[in-house]
């Protein structure tokens, strides 16, 4: 069974965008091992607590994604 597991921050993602994600996985994976795997599929869009995770050695957060890059 083809698995994808996504984790986001919490409130980073509203429930069509969370469908988006679902729905264009299954895609993907439907056009790499057929279209025997749309049912057998699992996307999972998990939503991380806030400060409840980190990169490059800090902890990162909703307010810290938000801001704009420094480009």
């Amino acid at each position: 069974m083809p698995f994808a597991n996504f984790k986001v921050p919490a409130g980073s993602l509203d429930e069509q965008q969370k469908e988006l994600i679902v729905t264009r996985t299954t895609e993907l994976y439907v056009e790499i091992y057929g279209e025997r795997a749309r049912a057998a599929t699992m996307v999972l869009v998990e939503e991380v607590t806030d400060g409840g995770w980190g990169i490059g050695g800090g902890v990162l957060t909703l307010a810290k994604l938000q801001e704009p890059s420094e480009d």
